[in-house]
């Protein structure tokens, strides 16, 4: 089901849900206005009726029809739309006794309908009917002097005083009643009670008429409801609709075209496409870096199969004339041991290479972590020297400058300078002279850590100072792989540094010189995140060794 079709649906049950709910609250509202209205009216109604019954009632039992029948009337008459009911205390009470807990009448009124009700005198005594009210109570001796007009049967029984009107209940009937004490300043003077009664069907028709009209608005609330929501619902989606349609849309191997969203003004949908971007560009970098890693594995292969052939139809060879002549003198077999010897570690020095600059192309930021620079160059300087003791190497290094950093990598770099010193900057007949040091640059906002290694060879002409980085690139007697500086070049570009060739201060001599951003002095160790070349093809091509 469509969002806009589910909004619609929800919208076309919850308004009418909400349009009966506030129904029910009006309809009790409007019973209590009506409850109010009935209750005013028998309050005036007694007001007036009260001084008639007070005097129909002194009048009663003087034994004076005529003006007896005179006062009933005028009693009657002014009831107007209300039931009248007015009775006398049985003698048994006594003048001016306690009120009667309950009033049976003995009037003969009928059957309580809403018609004028017979008046006359009534024969007193108790009369067994059921209650109306739902209350038990004991009958009192009474009789009705008069009555008429909407009121319940006689057999109803009344409380014993409603000085606010109740309701009375009878089968499906009710009433709306109100007694009030008829008493005379004499104590001589009879008493007794005046019921007034409404009928409870008196305001039923306004109750009914709303309820029937919150029902009508219910049911044309709720098509309406659905329809406006409806329509409002594909408005307000336009924009997902529209971009989902720009999403499908994409082919990342037809096109490379990617999602272009212009801010809708509504949240959710930039949101979403901002979100669909962020996804998108992943995929991109994800897709290009295993690109790169196919290229890598590609040229790697490639480049192990050229590079590989020549030192192994060398070795092929030796083999071959050992296979061949076995008499060869103790002398010759030594020096084609040793040329097998050579090409086998030379072959397995290719090998790594090649494995590291694959690595350094495939290694990700997250194998980044905060390394101290002079621990690295202090344990590489000892691990040359171990095994060269020939060459006097000395250091000079400035301690705890630490950089963000691949640290296998970075101590690549640093054993292959190294060695590269080591190796090709002596002279003939001298021992090796090298120096390492290590020390702090750049401003503030932009620190550094600057890495130097001289040596006292023949030096480097400045037409060669770029090309010793490429791929093997090497002298012809020399017995590296042509990779050492390759390697150099490639991890110090991971790191954003920089690699710089120069003659020595001092005499004759190359100095190597290494500059990789460092953390100051109050940066924490996990707030940095390095950010990797967007090109890392070592392995397949080679610009220079200072590229982006």
């Amino acid at each position: 089901m469509r969002l806009s079709t589910r909004i619609a649906v929800a919208m076309g049950v919850a308004v009418p849900l909400l349009v009966l709910a506030s129904g029910a609250l009006l309809l009790r509202l409007v019973a209590h206005d009506v409850h109010r209205e009935q209750d005013a009216h028998l309050r005036e109604r007694a007001a007036v009726l009260l001084p008639l019954a007070r005097g129909l009632l002194q009048v009663e039992g003087t034994g004076r029809p005529r003006k007896t029948a005179n006062h009933e009337r005028r009693l009657l008459d002014a009831g107007l739309d209300v039931g009248v009911r007015l009775t006398a205390d049985s003698e048994a009470n006594g003048d001016g006794g306690k009120a009667p807990d309950l009033v049976p009448p003995t009037g003969t009124s009928g059957q309580g309908t809403s018609g004028q009700g017979t008046s006359g005198p009534a024969t007193s005594g108790p009369r067994n009917a059921p209650a109306g009210i739902g209350t038990t109570a004991t009958q009192q001796p009474g009789r009705v002097v008069a009555e008429a007009g909407p009121q319940p049967d006689d057999a109803v029984l009344l409380p014993s005083a409603a000085f606010d009107p109740v309701t009375v209940r009878a089968g499906h009937r009710a009433w709306r009643a109100l007694s009030v004490q008829v008493r005379s300043a004499k104590t001589s003077a009879p008493q007794g009670r005046l019921w007034v009664f409404s009928p409870g069907s008196a305001g039923n028709a306004e109750i009914d008429t709303v309820q029937n009209r919150i029902l009508l608005v219910a049911l044309i609330a709720a098509p309406l409801a659905g329809l406006l929501s409806l329509a409002i619902a594909e408005r307000a989606t336009l924009p997902l609709r529209r971009l989902q349609r720009r999403a499908a849309g994409l082919d990342p191997g037809t096109s490379a075209v990617r999602l272009d969203h212009s801010r809708s003004r509504v949240t959710e949908v930039d949101d979403l496409a901002h979100t669909l971007q962020t996804v998108l560009a992943r995929y991109d970098e994800q897709a290009t870096r295993t690109q790169e890693a196919l290229a890598t594995a590609r040229s790697f292969a490639a480049t192990a199969s050229h590079e590989l052939r020549t030192p192994l139809m060398g070795m092929q060879t030796n083999l071959d004339i050992l296979t061949d002549h076995p008499e060869l003198s103790p002398a010759d077999r030594a020096e084609i041991l040793d040329d097998l010897h050579t090409g086998h570690t030379r072959l397995m020095g290719l090998l790594i290479a090649l494995r590291a600059l694959a690595q350094g192309d495939l290694v990700e930021a997250d194998a980044f972590t905060v390394v101290d620079l002079s621990e690295v160059v202090a344990v590489a300087v000892a691990d040359v020297q171990r095994h060269h003791p020939e060459a006097r190497l000395t250091s000079h290094l400035t301690p705890g400058l630490r950089v963000h950093a691949w640290e296998p990598g970075l101590r690549m770099a640093v054993d292959n300078l190294l060695r590269n010193a080591v190796v090709h900057g002596g002279r003939p007949g001298a021992p090796v002279r090298a120096g390492v040091a290590l020390r702090p640059s750049g401003r503030p906002a932009g620190p550094v850590a600057v890495l130097t290694v001289d040596d006292d060879g023949p030096g480097i002409a400045p037409q060669e100072r770029e090309r010793v980085f490429q791929r093997f690139r090497r002298r012809t007697d020399s017995p590296g792989s042509g990779l050492g500086l390759t390697l150099v070049a490639q991890q110090i570009a991971l790191h954003r540094g920089t690699v710089r060739i120069s003659d020595r201060l001092e005499g004759p001599g190359a100095r190597f010189e290494i500059r990789l951003p460092r953390l100051g002095d109050t940066d924490t160790d996990d707030t940095r995140t390095m950010e990797l070349p967007l090109r890392r093809d070592w392995l397949s091509d080679f610009p220079g060794p200072n590229r982006p």
